[in-house]
Formats: C-alpha cells, sequence, structure tokens
C-alpha cells in the first residue's frame, strides 16, 4: 500500500524534495546537493535518498520502507537515455517510480500540469510546453558547453573567457573581473588549476557575479542581455503564435526576468509551483491512470 508521495527536482546543482501523503496533504520539504545524472547514477541516488530521509525526519514519520512511497523524479541528465535507463534500472525499490526532464516537472509545477510553456534556466537551460491536445514541445536542454543558452553555467563560461582576456592584458577589467578571478584563485597559474577541475556547477557558481555587476559592468551587462535574447528566442520557438501562458522559472529566473526582451517580458506569468511540486503530480497523475 503506497502511504507517501515523493517529488524530486534534480539539477546540476542542488536537489529539493517534497514529501505528501496520497491524500495531496504535503507533510516535508528538505534540500541536498546535486543530483543530475551527469554527477553519476550513484551520486543520484544517494543524494535522492539522503533528502528523502531528511524530509522523512522533519515530517516526524521515521523510516518509512521504500515500498510504502510512490515517486515522481524530474532530473538534469535525463535527455541521455542511457543514464535514464541506469537510474531507473538502480531504483533501491520505490512502490512506483515515474522519470523524466526537470524541464517538463518544471513546466508541470509552473502551470499546474495544464497547457503552458516554460522556459527554465538554472545552472543549466531549456524551454518545454505542453500544448492544448497534451502534446509536449522542448526547445534547447542539449547540455553544457555545447548548448544551455542563458544558463549560470552558460553565463559562468562567458565570465571565464572574460577574465582570460584581462589577465593577457587584451581587455580592462573591473570589479567584475576582479572578483571572479579572486574566486577562481587570484592569478592566472590558479585560473588555469581551476579550469582543469571545472564542471558544469562550477562555471553556474560564477553566475552570480554576472548578475551582481549587470548594472555597472559593460561585460556583465552584455553576457545578461545576450542571455535575455536567448530566452526570448527559446519562448518564442516553444509557441511561436504566443498562445500559451509563459513562465520564466528556475534558480535565475527571478534575475534575467529584467533582461528579456520588453515583449517577452510582458508574456511572463508568475509560476504556480516549482518543479518538485510538479514531480508530485506527475506521480500522482501516473498512480491515477494505473488504478483505472
Amino acid at each position: 500500500m503506497i502511504e507517501y508521495l515523493i517529488g524530486v527536482d534534480g539539477g546540476g546543482t542542488g536537489t529539493r524534495v517534497r514529501l505528501a501523503r496520497p491524500s495531496g496533504e504535503e507533510l516535508a520539504q528538505a534540500t541536498a546537493g546535486p543530483s543530475g545524472l551527469s554527477h553519476g547514477i550513484g551520486n543520484a541516488w544517494t543524494t535522492i535518498l539522503g533528502a528523502i530521509g531528511e524530509a522523512c525526519a522533519i515530517a516526524d514519520i521515521g523510516s518509512p520502507p521504500l515500498s510504502s512511497m510512490a515517486i515522481g523524479l524530474g532530473l538534469a541528465g535525463v535527455h541521455n537515455k542511457d543514464w535514464a535507463a541506469q537510474f531507473v534500472a538502480s531504483d533501491p525499490g520505490f512502490a512506483a517510480l515515474v522519470l523524466d526532464t526537470d524541464g517538463f516537472t518544471t513546466l508541470m509545477g509552473a502551470h499546474g500540469g495544464k497547457p503552458g510553456a516554460i522556459v527554465a534556466i538554472g545552472t543549466g537551460s531549456v524551454g518545454e510546453a505542453m500544448l492544448d491536445d497534451g502534446t509536449k514541445v522542448e526547445v534547447g536542454g542539449w547540455g553544457f558547453p555545447a548548448g544551455d543558452e542563458a544558463s549560470g553555467a552558460w553565463m559562468g563560461l562567458r565570465a571565464l573567457n572574460h577574465i582570460e582576456q584581462v589577465l593577457d592584458g587584451r581587455v580592462e577589467g573591473g570589479a567584475f573581473a576582479r572578483e571572479v578571478i579572486a574566486e577562481c584563485g587570484g592569478n592566472r597559474d590558479a585560473v588555469q588549476i581551476w579550469l582543469g577541475r571545472a564542471n558544469q556547477t562550477a562555471y553556474a557558481g560564477l553566475a552570480r557575479f554576472v548578475v551582481m555587476h549587470g548594472e555597472t559592468d559593460p561585460t556583465a551587462r552584455a553576457i545578461l542581455e545576450h542571455a535575455g535574447r536567448e530566452t526570448a528566442a527559446i519562448a518564442d520557438a516553444l509557441d511561436r503564435g504566443h498562445t500559451l501562458p509563459l513562465a520564466l522559472c528556475g534558480g535565475l529566473g527571478e534575475a534575467l526576468m529584467a533582461w528579456l526582451p520588453h515583449e517577452t517580458r510582458a508574456r511572463c506569468l508568475a509560476p504556480q509551483g516549482d518543479s518538485a511540486r510538479g514531480a508530485l503530480l506527475m506521480i500522482e497523475r501516473h498512480l491515477e491512470r494505473s488504478a483505472r
């Protein structure tokens, strides 16, 4: 018998879990480190199970067996079908499991499972839409560094390129460059070491400097303006007729709102819920269909 529902939003920077009753009553939330599949299948499950354990502790329900739980997961990296298959094959024993991209669960949460479009901007980026007939549309989500335009990692990569040019003396740098250089070790040799170790999450960690200096530094401003245009292009490709409600989501969604072209910003509505809520809705609907 299923006693609990779990909704998971797992990205390249962090994981959010919602714990609820089958009735819809939400009991607790918890957070943990990254569980995107690019960090490894074992790491993903370890992180998710740890967050579930924390949510159960917050809800004061002890340690229920996994067989009493049904789980919906929206994870970064699910586009890689090999990773997705390995993750599902490693299911530690949940009563039911549904896996989709974190973009799709963000879409579900943003519009309550109804037709709409979202552009999710966090460590990575993706656009998702659900049409009136239930058809799913996806734009972007190709992954870093080849894609994920406007994302935190995309911004961080451009910030890194800027400090390389500053350190070389090719361009002048201001406070923005000095802070990014300090974050990456403080000098050319340290930056080289940083580059050798950096992954998508590390690059995304530099995006905060871009946002912080957007109003005062021309390079940071140019990165944000470019990100705004890329976000608008994703939104337009999702819904050429601009008939669907649009929400800008993810950890950088709010920060990027001011940098969108005016016509795109005017279309945006506040999301109704987050990706973890969308994952809960996804597993709820799966169980409803299974019961018919």
